[in-house]
């Protein structure tokens, strides 16, 4: 979900929960119906117009300090090139054992690692994508892989060129 979404989306829960449409919910807030409408399809509003919706219903917007989402979960804490080389190592191993895939870092952050080598040649492609399953269930469907492409901190472009130049230098 965007953005937008993430803020639009519980509010409409809320103005749903009080029994409003979204006539009602747009006259409540001084916000015209058209622009309420147009919102759910955009990434982005002024601050007044998701101020003016979220007053009508009593609540009132608030800047956090960011979690990530539970970032410890999903992503590492840092990439950098210690990580890098760990998993450089673990990939030269050819290793699909679960276990030695916990240790470097979040399930999810490597299973999105598994699905990606699972399209690179010399890679089992069947064993990276049960691993990454295994991992996290889900890692290989596309909308979740999608997820971990725009998110990961540990690009593809990035790494998959630094990993065949270590595979080739080892051969």
């Amino acid at each position: 979900m965007n953005p937008m979404g993430n803020l639009l989306g519980p509010l409409s829960r809320m103005a749903r929960d009080a029994g409003w449409s979204d006539a009602e919910w747009a006259r409540r807030s001084g916000v015209p119906k058209e622009t309420l409408c147009r919102l759910r399809s955009r990434s982005n509003c002024d601050l007044a117009t998701l101020a003016a919706l979220s007053h009508a219903l009593g609540k009132q917007l608030t800047v956090l300090p960011m979690t990530r989402n539970s970032a410890s979960e999903l992503w590492p804490a840092v990439v950098d090139r210690r990580l890098e080389a760990k998993l450089v190592d673990l990939l030269r191993s050819r290793s699909t054992c679960v276990e030695n895939w916990r240790e470097p870092g979040p399930s999810f952050f490597l299973a999105g690692l598994a699905v990606t080598v699972a399209s690179v040649p010399g890679f089992d492609r069947r064993s990276y994508l049960d691993l990454a399953e295994a991992l996290h269930p889900g890692a290989s469907e596309p909308r979740v892989f999608a997820r971990w492409l725009a998110e990961t901190p540990l690009p593809p472009t990035r790494f998959l060129p630094m990993l065949q130049a270590q595979m080739d230098h080892a051969a």
